[in-house]
């Protein structure tokens, strides 16, 4: 049994479909269903005897105790997260709350029911925790990419909280000797993914003929990873990871983010002529004020676990996106609803100062 915290959202309802399609393992996914969690995401397989969802919050320990004694997982999946940057900029007590207090509320918890567990069931046990490149802060145009030696700088209150989070787990792993596992991954992309990430906003925003912003001069340069092979990633870290260490996971495709928005524009041509405006679906593109503390290039050296693991992404960045652009043009109902409700496909994370 594996329990998954933030399984209904982007990365973790991926994780829960290929474990439930690709394993024999057993899942329970705790969520709190906040706004970017959604069960459709998960309608393929939540009917599965494999698998159960348990809606909860991990800074309630009472809850996450209650889920530990229950079900007794023989590993924790930690997912729940708050984030986008964007939003960490317009509210960042929810990224506090959620990515440090929650995390350290879930340690706690977990700890204290490893410690309590059979010698053999102690031996066994892990805690994986799922991280992000952005700890890292900025690289320059020329720098080498992130190893997981590089120390952290994050420039954002997300990164920053996802920094914390990551302290707390290694120090609950030195203090305490809870076996855990780190990993921390560059931006992915894929089906399911909530509409505010780059890639969804452009592609929705580009089929409803509105104008797709890209922040300064469009020259930020990304590594994509997409999100099957990204949850492929995590459960060779979790199964064959050695305990203490980080795996850094990277796709392998630094593009800058006016590239990204150019391709997917050449992707909706090809596949969605019925939408396009007049002058293309280039002509859209809209250069706007920069995001506060926008760094410049995120980029990871996956060396550790491609030779430790055997890990390899198996999608370049063209395959991907193209399944990613088709996914949402064969999927409106899934990406329609979360439009007429949750997210206008507005811009959020201004600088309120200007």
């Amino acid at each position: 049994m594996i329990l998954i915290t933030g399984g209904a959202g982007f990365i973790g309802s991926a994780l829960i479909r290929y474990l439930i399609n690709h394993t024999q393992e057993q899942v329970i996914n705790f969520d709190s269903l906040s706004y970017s969690g959604n069960l459709a995401s998960l309608m393929s397989i939540d009917m599965h005897p494999r698998y159960r969802f348990i809606q909860g919050d991990i800074c309630d320990a009472l809850a996450v105790t209650q889920v530990l004694q229950q079900y007794k997982p023989k590993a924790v999946m930690h997912l729940a997260a708050q984030s986008h940057v964007d939003r960490s900029i317009d509210g960042p007590g929810d990224f506090i709350q959620t990515n440090i207090v929650g995390t350290f509320q879930l340690l706690e918890s977990v700890r204290a029911y490893w410690q309590n567990l059979e010698q053999k069931a102690r031996l066994a046990f892990r805690f994986h925790h799922i991280s992000t490149d952005e700890v890292y802060g900025d690289l320059t145009a020329t720098a080498p990419a992130f190893t997981e030696q590089h120390a952290y700088k994050p420039s954002s209150p997300y990164s920053a909280s996802k920094a914390a989070s990551d302290h707390l787990v290694n120090a609950w792993c030195k203090t305490y000797g809870l076996p855990v596992v780190i990993s921390n991954c560059t931006n992915n992309y894929g089906s399911h993914q909530f509409p505010e990430k780059l890639i969804p906003h452009m592609i929705l925003s580009a089929l409803s003929g509105k104008s797709l912003p890209v922040y300064g001069d469009g020259l930020q340069v990304r590594d994509w990873l997409h999100v099957d092979d990204h949850v492929r990633a995590l459960y060779l870290v979790l199964t064959q990871g050695k305990l203490g260490e980080t795996y850094n996971i990277g796709g392998l495709n630094q593009i800058t983010n006016i590239d990204v928005v150019k391709q997917i524009c050449q992707i909706l041509e090809q596949l969605a002529p019925q939408y396009r405006p007049e002058n293309g679906f280039a002509s859209l593109i809209r250069f706007v004020s920069d995001r506060p503390g926008h760094d410049k290039r995120y980029a990871i050296n996956s060396t550790k676990i491609s030779t430790q693991l055997g890990w390899q992404p198996q999608e370049t960045f063209s395959s991907g996106l193209h399944k990613t652009v088709q996914w949402y043009l064969t999927n409106k109902a899934w990406w329609q609803a979360i439009v007429d409700d949750t997210y206008q496909l507005s811009r959020i994370g201004q600088d309120k100062q200007q």
